[in-house]
């Protein structure tokens, strides 16, 4: 992959660290430093390292942890540049991210040892997308080997696009013959008749989200024979009452919205051979005041329930604009200062 690496220490400074790696290939160098050498620029912002490339080959100067945490960041994204896989700024964030994780000794199993990093991922045969956070990370393997899968947290974490993208795979690889997307319209009381169109006009602006995260990952016309077909189905969690799901990828959306009673039933949905996975973010409840949440209950219900799995996304997690990521820690640290102080008990 690369035709030189090496290691040692900066003259005078015992406590800095000099890496320099060459990349065999220039092109896919240029690549992976990014327009006027961004990518490296991006590194140094957030490993706090001294990153300066001449030709295919770049040195790395600095702390000697975060060194070698740049180090291991640029040879995944190059064998990704290798895999035919482009590299954007959100790509490189994810890989300094992961890097950062491994040495903060994370129980990831997809990560492997000797400093190379593998992170999970789904392909379908339009888009191939890696985790970009060690939480994405096991969610995606946890979508992989369990039937019922919590996403929990803040928007922006990606809970909902790679669920989709989940389906799709599993859609795509015959492993179900279906897709069921579902939310619960509150907004609408689950009342939808007074809106205009058939049922899939009525419930799309619920679900513009999962459809474009279906676009994302399948041809535009895969996905209307699709849904010509049955094969993909627009459910709202009203209709889904008597239904048995086999065979199936089901996803329940805004999760955080449904009522006790709706959280049971749509549970109960999954049939043989199913994949279920429950996304939503317990701190944007939009219930009637004194209205339980489902997803709440469904989570302190499920706990001990080995079979399910619950992955829980922070603030740290938020893979959209950087902006996006300070805006949901303001606002945590806000309902943060804003809850009652426990008052310590009597003596």
């Amino acid at each position: 992959m690369k035709a030189a690496r090496g290691t040692a220490p900066v003259s005078g400074a015992s406590d800095m660290a000099h890496i320099e790696l060459s990349f065999d290939d220039n092109r896919l160098a240029g690549a992976l430093f990014g327009q006027f050498d961004e990518h490296l620029a991006l590194l140094e912002q957030k490993l706090g390292l001294d990153a300066r490339a001449r030709g295919n080959k770049v040195e790395l100067r600095g702390d000697p942890v975060a060194s070698e945490q740049g180090r291991r960041a640029l040879d995944y994204l190059y064998e990704r540049l290798q895999a035919g896989h482009e590299v954007h700024r959100s790509d490189v964030e994810g890989a300094i991210r992961m890097a950062v994780a491994q040495d903060d000794q994370l129980v990831l199993p997809t990560m492997e040892k000797k400093g190379r990093m593998a992170m999970a991922g789904i392909s379908t045969r339009k888009k191939t997308i890696h985790a970009r956070t060690p939480t994405q990370d096991a969610y995606i393997r946890a979508m992989d080997r369990a039937e019922l899968v919590f996403g929990i947290g803040p928007a922006g974490t990606g809970k909902t696009y790679l669920a989709v993208a989940h389906a799709a795979q599993l859609l795509e690889r015959g492993q179900v013959e279906r897709i069921i997307l579902s939310r619960p319209a509150v907004e609408a009381g689950e009342r939808l008749g007074f809106l205009p169109g058939d049922m899939k006009d009525k419930v799309d602006p619920y679900l513009r989200p999962l459809y474009d995260a279906l676009y994302d990952m399948m041809p535009a016309e895969k996905v209307e024979r699709a849904l010509a077909a049955g094969a993909i189905e627009i459910a709202p969690l009203a209709f889904m009452r008597g239904r048995t799901l086999a065979n199936a990828a089901v996803i329940l959306d805004e999760a955080q919205n449904t009522t006790t009673m709706q959280m049971k039933m749509f549970l109960t949905r999954l049939g043989e051979n199913a994949r279920m996975i429950v996304t939503g973010d317990p701190s944007q409840i939009d219930l009637p005041p004194g209205q339980k949440s489902g997803l709440v209950e469904a989570l302190r219900v499920l706990e001990d329930v080995t079979s399910v799995v619950t992955v829980r996304f922070e603030a740290k997690d938020v893979v959209r604009h950087r902006l996006v990521q300070a805006i949901v820690e303001a606002y945590e640290a806000d309902a943060a200062r804003s809850r009652p102080a426990v008052l310590a008990e009597p003596r």
